[in-house]
């Protein structure tokens, strides 16, 4: 999936001179945790963000730093502080020169550049115009609507039971002796592991795949160098049980 597909618009934007007051109030009527900022020719400045509004003096959470820090700091940065937690103006507040991204921009991407750069939001650009915004809760729509997509008509038993084993044999983590039993989409896993993280891993492979109603874990854990071995919890606990 690329941006165009996942993005919001039409864009709700602000000018660099809309105060604070009325970039908040906008946010909370359209319902969105951020505005990117046009200027009068109609070039994308800067966003102003939810993130902007922390540190205000309205609500006197400005940030108190000890002197022998602002005096490490500097008085720039004190003053760049100021501005930020006192400014009327969303240029005053705002993120200036924001990253962007265009339309044919993949979701992997997408992600990369909000972690790497710890943003929530990427303007889409078209030849210099704002078009969209991609932000976390377009990417969970997505994650969402993928979940709804159309049931697969061959999602039966041995369909399900060789996409299990292919989905983890392609993996080093694949559970020795992996065995694999589905009965009307109910999943059995039988095999070794070493490794306690590869049991999650192994279910969650299995869950993956389309028709899995329920995934039932029955591997068992060695431990390599003495050969001690545990039950899976699921099976210890009906082992209990009875």
């Amino acid at each position: 999936m690329r941006a165009h597909q996942i993005m919001t618009k039409p864009v709700i934007t602000v000018k660099p001179e809309t105060t604070i007051v009325d970039a908040a109030n906008i946010m909370l009527q359209k319902h969105v945790s951020g505005l990117p900022v046009i200027d009068a020719a109609g070039k994308l400045v800067g966003v102003v963000s939810e993130g902007d509004f922390i540190r205000r003096s309205e609500i006197g959470t400005q940030r108190k730093r000890g002197r022998w820090l602002r005096f490490i700091l500097g008085p720039g940065k004190s003053a760049a502080d100021f501005v930020h937690e006192h400014g009327r103006r969303v240029d005053e507040v705002m993120t200036p020169n924001p990253l962007t991204i265009n339309e044919d921009t993949s979701l992997a991407e997408i992600v990369e550049l909000m972690e790497r750069n710890h943003v929530k939001r990427l303007p889409v650009m078209r030849d210099g115009n704002v078009v969209g915004i991609v932000s976390r809760a377009n990417l969970l729509q997505a994650v969402a609507s993928l979940a709804r997509q159309v049931p697969d008509p061959t999602a039966d038993d041995d369909h399900i039971r060789a996409r299990i084993i292919d989905a983890m044999e392609k993996n080093d983590w694949c559970p020795f002796g992996l065995g694999v039993i589905v009965r009307d989409g109910i999943v059995h896993l039988s095999g070794v592991i070493t490794e306690e993280r590869t049991r999650q891993a192994a279910v969650v492979a299995a869950e993956n795949v389309e028709g899995v109603k329920e995934v039932h874990d029955h591997l068992c854990w060695v431990d390599s160098m003495s050969g001690m071995y545990l039950n899976s919890p699921e099976d210890e606990g009906l082992a209990k049980a009875s």
